[in-house]
């Protein structure tokens, strides 16, 4: 993943670089050089939340862009939302327009006037359907604008907390020479995306591995709400690449083998192919598992967007246009989309408020702010994108800040065990993918508690034929499967937990929503040494061992 470094600004950034100091840390095995740098924040992952945290530093102390969560979240996003694609704007980015000059609109899935009576609305503002690209590249512009300095190719590890709990900064591996730098900060932000790389089939990047949240559950805190998975309905058969909701927003039909468009005809007559995701998803597996998919093993859907004109999809759709050329073989101005509802993106995450500061509970409060610690986009929960500024004097680091990060690599670097990487990563994608996806029940939920469980114990058996640290990618993805693990388990064991349905987490057995039990946030703990799992209710607790 690349990871960035934020400073006030060229100087500073300049002066902090020069005054980077090093010393060496030694194992049984191994001797590591460590380097020393401090800034006022760091942001770990250069997406589009750790971009725009990055710049909303530099310009404000304050981050204006947001993710829904708690009705307060909900309430912030809401307020700054046209205000934040105003500002995107403003920095450059290339919008759609209507012949008439004004910002295109697309709908999106859900999105309805009058509480769902009134139609579809028209509220998605687009780049074609390339924007999350577009705004990347826009906001990577201003970050080089303001002087952010990038610590590019160097790998995020592990936080460095202090004995009271406070965040002073993380310790990260530069893949380039295998030296070890710890990044003294106020405040650091983490925003290093989701983890559907723990599914079989995923529409994210391979680097989605839930390094973030895996940090922070090492660093005893916990992570919430990590049963809601989103399973986008659309990703290509067989590939996983997305295609975007946008081209249902544009006119395109979801088909089954009879032709029929079965949302309008059995599962959403008013928002048809525009239902909510989840909805969406177990529709199209439902239609499958009734016999009514396509193709030789009819099992997948057709997206059918070959009716509207050709320069509407040149003009509209290049982007999945050529994904859908090189990934299914279709023309799609000529032939239908191969689809299948694909692991896409992680609701839960690292607890924060609405400021974006990283949460825990702590006695009789549930929303103790951890110090210097915050989070923001796909790996933040019930939060909105943002940095608070915290004005306390910079305390220097422990000397042994980054001890027991640098005995865990080591000891990873020098696995010797029978099991590749690769393969206990496979068998844990295929766990996930047969007993936590789109429908659950008791049954494959406690199999699949009891098989990730097996799956996380065989890591302790892995083996890293590579000793070097030089671009040494054996031992990343290692320290990305462990990762993986620990948010495959939570997620399994949330699953499992939680005797509901409620939007994402679909459970056959109990089918309803149920707001007098379960109106709260699943709080999972991960201990890394003792290799427990907790799980927690805000007011009622289970645990289950792991290993």
């Amino acid at each position: 993943m690349w990871r960035s470094c934020v400073s006030r600004g060229l100087r500073e950034a300049k002066a902090a670089a020069a005054a980077a100091t090093s010393r060496r840390f030694s194992s049984t095995t191994s001797s590591y050089t460590v380097v020393d740098h401090t800034y006022d924040a760091v942001v770990v992952g250069a997406g589009g939340a750790g971009l725009r945290a990055a710049i909303g530093l530099a310009e404000l102390g304050f981050t204006y862009c947001g993710s829904t969560g708690d009705q307060d979240a909900i309430q912030y996003m809401c307020r700054e939302a046209s205000k934040a694609v105003i500002e995107l704007e403003n920095y450059g980015l290339p919008f759609s327009r209507t012949e008439d000059g004004k910002i295109y609109q697309r709908s999106f899935g859900c999105q309805s006037l009058d509480f769902g009576k009134g139609g579809h609305a028209y509220r998605c503002a687009c780049v074609a359907d390339r924007t999350g690209h577009a705004m990347v590249h826009t906001l990577y512009g201003q970050a080089m604008k303001h002087n952010t300095q990038f610590f590019v190719e160097y790998f995020a590890l592990d936080l460095i907390m202090d004995k009271e709990g406070t965040c002073h900064g993380v310790i990260a591996l530069n893949m380039e020479d295998g030296t070890l730098h710890r990044f003294l900060s106020r405040n650091t932000i983490v925003a290093t995306g989701g983890y559907d790389r723990a599914y079989f089939s995923a529409t994210s990047a391979h680097t989605c591995t839930g390094d973030g949240n895996a940090m922070v559950a090492r660093a005893g805190l916990p992570l919430q709400d990590l049963e809601f998975v989103q399973f986008h309905p659309t990703g290509i058969y067989g590939a996983g690449c997305l295609i975007t909701e946008g081209a249902s927003g544009e006119g395109g039909i979801l088909r089954n083998s009879e032709g029929e468009k079965f949302m309008y005809c059995r599962y959403a007559p008013m928002a048809g192919d525009l239902a909510t995701r989840d909805i969406v998803a177990r529709s199209m597996t439902r239609e499958i598992r009734e016999g009514r998919g396509v193709g030789p093993l009819k099992d997948h859907i057709y997206l059918q967007l070959n009716h509207l004109p050709p320069e509407i999809l040149k003009e509209r759709f290049p982007g999945i246009s050529e994904t859908a050329a090189i990934f299914a073989g279709v023309d799609v101005t000529k032939e239908p989309i191969p689809v299948l509802p694909t692991a896409h993106y992680n609701m839960g995450g690292i607890p924060t408020n609405y400021h974006g500061e990283v949460v825990d509970i702590r006695g009789d409060n549930p929303d103790t702010v951890i110090p210097g610690l915050l989070a923001a986009g796909e790996a933040a929960c019930a939060s909105v994108h943002g940095a608070n500024r915290l004005g306390e004097t910079q305390k220097p680091l422990e000397k042994d800040a980054g001890e027991k990060t640098i005995a865990w690599l080591d000891k990873l670097r020098n696995s010797n065990g029978s099991l590749p990487t690769s393969k206990i990563r496979l068998k844990m994608q295929r766990i996930m993918q047969n007993n936590a996806a789109v429908f659950r029940t008791q049954e494959t939920l406690t199999e699949g508690c009891e098989l990730i469980s097996k799956a996380q114990e065989s890591f302790h058996d892995v083996k890293i034929s590579d000793r070097s640290l030089i671009w040494n990618s054996d031992l990343i993805e290692t320290v990305e499967l462990e990762n993986l693990l620990i948010n495959a388990c939570m997620t399994m064991y949330s699953a499992e937990a939680g005797q509901e349905s409620r939007g994402a987490h679909a459970r056959e057995d109990f089918k309803t929503r149920d707001d007098e039990k379960w109106l709260k946030h699943t709080i999972g703990y991960w201990e890394l040494f003792r290799q427990k799992y907790v799980l927690t209710n805000l007011d009622m607790a289970a645990s289950a061992s792991v290993v």
